[in-house]
């Protein structure tokens, strides 16, 4: 995932979830992060804040991610792909979802499809070569389902894979590399 966007303040810091699941508190921190207020926060309040990501799979094995924060989850041959949630919060509000036609074939690392939000837009890539079996129409609709449930409701498309994946992390992984790029920047 690539996003052209106007300058965002600061990286966002990934950390363990210090509150009990289902709390008041992990509600309303969930309402914040949905609501987009983070982004507008200054650098100061987000460098020394901490937030917890929530946890949208189970950590099947079956679940890989890209350092580009695209996600796979692969059934009976068929690779269904997604953004992460951070890539969701980079991008901001999805509006438009430019899906690519069932039968279209791509190259690994070329753009399978573009997410246009009200601050970017933001290219989504082939984890491999690969043909487009079925698209999420329901992202025609409603293309916010991205934000909403970026590792679950939210898929883009199913694709079969003319290949190996390579390159690809488990979610320990993913969270390091996470982790990683924001002390980076």
């Amino acid at each position: 995932f690539v996003s052209s966007q106007h300058p965002v303040a600061a990286p966002l810091v990934v950390l363990r979830p210090s509150v009990p699941r289902g709390s008041v508190a992990m509600a309303m921190l969930a309402g914040v992060l949905r609501s987009g207020a983070l982004c507008r926060a200054s650098p100061a309040v987000l460098r020394s804040t901490t937030f917890a990501r929530p946890v949208l799979f189970r950590g099947f094995s079956d679940v890989q991610f890209a350092k580009t924060h695209e996600w796979i989850r692969t059934e009976a041959g068929v690779g269904t792909l997604g953004i992460t949630d951070i890539a969701q919060g980079q991008l901001g509000e999805v509006v438009y979802c430019d899906l690519p036609e069932v039968g279209a074939q791509f190259k690994g690392k070329e753009t399978i499809c573009t997410l246009e939000s009200v601050k970017a837009v933001g290219e989504v890539y082939a984890p491999a070569d690969c043909e487009v079996v079925e698209v999420n129409e329901a992202l025609a609709d409603v293309p916010a389902t991205v934000n909403s449930s970026p590792e679950s409701k939210g898929w883009l498309v199913k694709v079969k894979f003319h290949g190996e994946l390579t390159g690809m992390l488990d979610r320990a992984a993913y969270d390091a590399h996470v982790e990683a790029e924001a002390k980076e920047e």
